[in-house]
C-alpha cells in the first residue's frame, strides 16, 4: 500500500502544480511517501533476519506499516482538500485528521520501541551488523520523538490563535522558502531536520556495516569483525552527536544552510573526534594482528 500511495503522490507531484504554504501540495505527501515506504522496508528486512521473538516482531512490523499508511492516507487526503494537515486544529475536519495523525505517530512509535526491544533479545552472527542494527534503532527512535518538539503552539500562535497549534520552523512562521523538496527552510530553524537525520540511523548505520563488509575484500584490517564493529559504533557516536548539533540550531532559530560559528566549531570537533576514534580503532585492529575474519563470516565473539 505505501508502495501505491507513493506512486500516487509521485503522479500528482508531477501534473498538479496547486500550492499551500507556498509549495507544491503533493511535496509533503511524496516525501512522506518515500520515507514511510523505505522505513517499512528496512523493518521488514531487520525482522527477517529474527530467530526469537518472531511473533512480536511480526506483530510491530504489521503495527508501523499500517500506521504510516493511515498517516500518510490523512496528509494525502489533506492536500488534496487543500488544507495542512500537521497541527491544524481550525475546522473540526482538520482536528479530525490531525487527531488520527496523532495517535497513528505514537503508536508507530511504540510498535517501533517494541520491535527494538525484540531486535535487542535477537543474537546477530556479525557484531558489526549486530551494533549497526542496534545503535540505528535506538538513534531512530529519538529522532522519531523530537517530532513532538513540533507539537506545542508557539508564541506567536498563542498571542494570535488561528487554528494552528504547532510548527516546523523556529523563528518564523511555516511556509517561508526552503530546499528543493526537502521543504526545509533557510531562513530559520527548522525541527524537521533532527526529526528527518534521527529517524533515518535506522537505515545509514546499517549501510555503514554493508559498505565496511564491501571494503573487507580490499583491506584486511576491515576483516577483523571487531574492528568493523569498532567503526560502526564510532560512526553511531558521531551520527548521534550530529542529531544533537542539527537539533540545537533548530532550536536556536537557526537555517541549515546559515551555520555560525559555533555550529561550526561544534560541527568540526565532532568531525575531528570521528576520525581520531575511527584511527584509533584501525590502529588497535592492526596491533592485534589476530586471524582475519571473513566479511560474510560468522564473526568473532565479543
Amino acid at each position: 500500500m505505501l508502495a501505491v500511495l507513493t506512486v500516487v503522490t509521485l503522479i500528482g507531484w508531477l501534473v498538479d502544480d496547486r500550492e499551500v504554504l507556498g509549495v507544491n501540495l503533493w511535496e509533503k505527501p511524496l516525501k512522506f511517501a518515500i520515507s514511510g515506504t523505505i522505513y517499512a522496508l528496512t523493518w521488514s528486512w531487520i525482522i527477517g533476519h529474527f530467530t526469537r521473538w518472531q511473533r512480536a516482531a511480526w506483530w510491530a512490523g504489521t503495527v508501523i506499516t499500517v500506521t504510516l499508511a493511515i498517516e500518510l492516507v490523512v496528509i494525502t487526503g489533506a492536500a488534496i482538500a487543500g488544507i495542512t494537515s500537521h497541527f491544524n486544529v481550525s475546522t473540526p475536519l482538520a482536528t479530525t485528521l490531525w487527531s488520527i495523525m496523532a495517535v497513528a505517530i505514537t503508536t508507530l512509535w511504540i510498535a517501533t520501541f517494541v520491535a527494538g526491544i525484540a531486535l535487542w533479545r535477537n543474537p546477530g552472527a556479525d557484531p558489526a551488523r549486530q551494533a549497526a542494527i542496534r545503535t540505528g534503532v535506538a538513534i531512530s527512535l529519538l529522532g522519531m520523538g523530537l517530532a513532538f518538539l513540533m507539537t506545542s503552539p508557539n508564541a506567536a500562535q498563542l498571542a494570535d490563535f488561528q487554528g494552528i497549534a504547532g510548527a516546523h520552523t523556529v523563528g518564523v512562521a511555516d511556509g517561508g522558502p526552503g530546499l528543493p523538496l526537502l521543504g526545509w527552510s533557510t531562513i530559520a530553524g527548522d525541527l524537521r531536520i533532527p526529526h528527518f537525520i534521527g529517524m533515518h540511523a535506522l537505515q545509514a548505520l546499517p549501510l555503514l556495516a554493508l559498505l565496511l563488509e564491501l571494503g573487507a575484500r580490499r583491506v584486511p584490517v576491515l576483516r577483523d569483525a571487531l574492528v568493523r564493529r569498532g567503526l560502526v559504533l564510532t560512526g553511531a557516536g558521531a551520527y548521534l552527536a550530529v542529531v544533537g548539533l542539527v537539533t540545537m540550531q533548530a532550536l536556536r532559530g537557526q537555517s541549515i544552510v546559515a551555520p555560525d560559528a559555533l555550529t561550526l566549531i561544534i560541527g568540526a570537533t565532532i568531525a575531528a573526534a570521528s576520525l581520531a576514534a575511527a584511527l584509533a580503532v584501525l590502529a588497535a585492529g592492526s596491533r592485534r594482528g589476530r586471524t582475519p575474519v571473513a566479511a560474510s563470516g560468522g564473526g568473532s565473539s565479543s
